[in-house]
């Protein structure tokens, strides 16, 4: 990931020395009066502005896929905000206090990658990450993150994740079918899963065996073309994951 560190204070700068030195190629933004400071926290890595911070913000945007910001949460919320898009597009965002307590990722936890950039942060602090998404939280499976450090790829319309995951942290009838990719899928889950898979998700070798209208989301790992005579009844309740080429 492109990272882009951002501290508007001297004491906050000090510590984004211990963040950059943690996130390799990261840089470091803060203002001009403390380009002493922050060319001593980041080597070669510093990049110092007149003005306020947040005419910087949609330049950070655009240029950089995460970005963390030893700000207070409120402060970065303001400053955000207005060039906030879409969950796909946005970059993660992660806010550190200045005494490097807590990692808080606030934007794109899952598919910006910022609840693994927040944990990566707190091991390297020694601070509480401060996971707020449920399916952390409650170290369920996350949809939108299945596979994804195998390389898998999903398919799935915004509204389907959307369902599908509440159904995984609502504990309803989940489906979860794998017929093709690697089986060590949960123990390598984004973020560390350690405990066994909730038990209101159950596991078919086969799609065909999934008596559909018993469960609220179908997972469905697979090279197959979705079965013609079963896209229908899927429609809206399933994503489909997939480990490597599509086959007829």
């Amino acid at each position: 990931m492109r990272i882009a560190v951002v501290s508007i204070t001297k004491h906050g700068i000090a510590l984004a020395s211990q963040v950059v030195a943690a996130l390799p190629g990261a840089q470091l933004f803060s203002p001009e009066k403390f380009r002493s400071e922050a060319e001593t926290a980041a080597p070669g890595a510093a990049h110092c502005y007149e003005g306020k911070v947040g005419d910087q913000v949609p330049a950070l945007f655009a240029a950089f896929d995460g970005i963390v910001a030893i700000v207070s949460l409120g402060a970065v919320v303001r400053l955000i905000a207005p060039h906030l898009k879409n969950k796909e597009s946005d970059p993660a965002v992660v806010v550190i206090d200045e005494a490097g307590k807590f990692v808080i990722p606030m934007l794109s936890g899952h598919l910006g990658g910022a609840n693994a950039l927040a944990g990566h942060l707190a091991t390297a602090l020694g601070a509480t990450p401060v996971l707020t998404t449920a399916s952390d939280a409650r170290q369920t499976l996350a949809v939108d993150l299945l596979g994804r450090e195998l390389g898998w790829t999903f398919e799935a319309t915004h509204d389907e994740i959307v369902r599908c995951s509440a159904a995984v942290v609502n504990d309803e009838a989940v489906a979860l079918v794998q017929e093709a990719g690697s089986e060590d899928w949960w123990s390598r889950h984004a973020n560390g899963r350690s405990g066994p898979l909730a038990a209101n998700i159950q596991r078919f070798a086969r799609l065909e065996e999934v008596d559909i209208e018993r469960f609220a989301a179908v997972l469905w790992i697979s090279e197959r073309t979705l079965p013609t005579e079963l896209a229908a009844r899927l429609a809206g309740k399933r994503v489909v994951y997939r480990p490597g080429p599509v086959l007829a």
